[in-house]
């Protein structure tokens, strides 16, 4: 039977049941908190952000989760450091120039601090000269850090970085640390053949189009023959007066 969990991740717990890292001490990872064989993550989330995870011990649903093709939509609350101002916005919105390409165009909007907010530990770093905003932003693509990386190309760094949805399921009601199992939906199949490309339509068509039309050099060909079999025209010389 298919299980669907939905986790919401404490910061610096890795996204991993095992920490294959090569540093002293060992890291925290979802072991510590999700005692259920067989699971595994449907896509990822830092060490370094909080919030919603999706875990499943059915290939097929981890694909249509987390593959980038099904264009899921997630959401994030954003803490950035700064105000942003309706330009900072309408960049997000529309896409913004990053090392490996345009990011698509998002959602986003300023919000209110997220009513259910935890404590996070440790604490972010503010400075008292500088206040901090929340935005909501919904993408669907998953860049590298492509949330850190957006806010901070408009100006804004990101302070904290929690995920609040993926598709339909999103993190309420769920304290931090706490996990529980979901209803699993139906996993749309492939595509009906009545859906498909006729392929043997289209190949008929391509060669009725290349019969009539041929490629340049079939066509000069064809032409130098029809030109040998005709008589050649004598020119007609006119003799000064």
């Amino acid at each position: 039977m298919t299980r669907l969990i939905r986790f919401n991740k404490p910061y610096d717990v890795l996204p991993q049941f095992t920490d294959s890292g090569s540093q002293g001490s060992a890291r925290p990872t979802l072991s510590a908190y999700i005692n259920c064989p067989g699971v595994y993550a449907a896509g990822r989330l830092d060490r370094d952000s909080e919030g919603l995870m999706l875990l499943t011990d059915n290939g097929r649903l981890q694909a249509w989760i987390s593959d980038p093709q099904h264009k899921m939509a997630k959401t994030y609350w954003v803490q950035v450091e700064g105000e942003p101002d309706s330009r900072a916005l309408a960049a997000l919105q529309q896409g913004v120039a990053l090392k490996d390409g345009m990011t698509r165009p998002a959602k986003a909007h300023l919000m209110e601090a997220p009513a259910q907010l935890w404590q996070r530990e440790p604490p972010i770093r503010t400075r008292k000269s500088i206040p901090t905003s929340w935005i909501s932003l919904t993408l669907k693509e998953g860049k590298n850090r492509q949330v850190r990386r957006m806010t901070a190309a408009v100006g804004f760094p990101t302070l904290r970085l929690i995920r609040y949805s993926i598709g339909v399921w999103t993190l309420d009601g769920l304290p931090q640390g706490s996990w529980e199992d979901l209803e699993v939906p139906s996993i749309p199949g492939p595509a009906k053949p009545s859906q498909l490309p006729n392929r043997r339509a289209q190949q008929k068509r391509n060669k009725e189009g290349q019969d009539q039309e041929g490629n340049p050099s079939e066509r000069n060909a064809t032409a130098r023959q029809k030109q040998r079999g005709k008589p050649r025209r004598r020119s007609r010389s006119t003799k000064p007066n």
